[in-house]
């Protein structure tokens, strides 16, 4: 199960950008012909709430998260916001869309969450969901070797990082009988990043993050350094110096 990490408003939307290309995406494919409320479960620091609140005029757009620091952003630019467990939370009344980026990977029990999502909406709704499929990726795969070596193991010899993601084949059979429409695609973004060990600070603002919070402030150096010599050789600078790190992320579009 992952760790529940101390979310960092400021280095999450270091990459806002690149981050927000995904939900700009998923957000462009929905097709409602008139939500009065959409749900954004696990917004973070509420970077997708203007989209939503852009595709659909006439909703009420809400953000729900766990972290009261990224509430207080999403909050400052003038967003309603709920701040609960997005594992357990459950709406005043039916919702017309839900829509989730890049939180729910964090979650285990995928085959109890997704159908308990879909009893939450209301007639013709929709659930809309970006989660990263990265998990064998040395950005992630490396934070897990890295972790089990050197003074740090001990520490963190119990901490983990989001757990990985069902097969697109277990989503389907769970989805489609359930479903009136069902789309499930891949997209891999080849993000452009700058910098000093560009990686590194990328996975600071996410799956990093478990691992970090659980060590002692005196070893914190060493693993962020270690974590860096590795991933120097699975993302080497271009010819024109910026780091280029492919993400896949795993896109679905429920309507039921």
């Amino acid at each position: 199960m992952a760790a529940n990490p101390a979310w960092d408003p400021e280095q999450y939307l270091r990459f806002s950008g690149e981050r927000l290309q995904p939900a700009a995406d998923l957000v462009a494919r929905i097709r409602h012909p008139g939500p009065r409320r959409v749900v954004d479960l696990g917004c973070g620091a509420g970077n997708a709430l203007p989209l939503l609140a852009a595709r659909f005029p006439g909703a009420e757009v809400i953000g729900v998260d766990a972290s009261a620091e990224m509430l207080a952003k999403a909050t400052s630019a003038g967003f309603a916001t709920a701040q609960a467990d997005i594992a357990t939370w459950e709406p005043e009344a039916p919702v017309d869309v839900i829509f989730s980026n890049a939180a729910l990977h964090w979650l285990p029990g995928h085959e109890a969450l997704f159908p308990r999502l879909l009893s939450l909406l209301a007639p013709d709704g929709v659930l809309a969901v970006q989660m990263p499929a990265m998990h064998d990726a040395p950005v992630r795969r490396l934070q897990h070797v890295v972790a089990e070596q050197g003074p740090w193991a001990q520490a963190l010899e119990k901490v983990g990082s989001a757990p990985p993601i069902l097969a697109m084949r277990d989503y389907y059979d769970l989805l489609r009988p359930r479903a009136a429409s069902l789309d499930l695609w891949f997209t891999e973004y080849v993000h452009e990043l700058h910098g000093q060990d560009p990686v590194v600070q990328w996975a600071l603002g996410s799956s990093l993050r478990p691992f970090v919070d659980a060590l002692p402030e005196a070893m914190k150096p060493g693993f962020l350094t270690a974590y860096a010599e590795a991933l120097r050789p699975e993302y080497p600078p271009s010819a024109h110096g910026t780091v280029l790190l492919p993400f896949r992320r795993f896109f679905m579009l429920t309507s039921i």
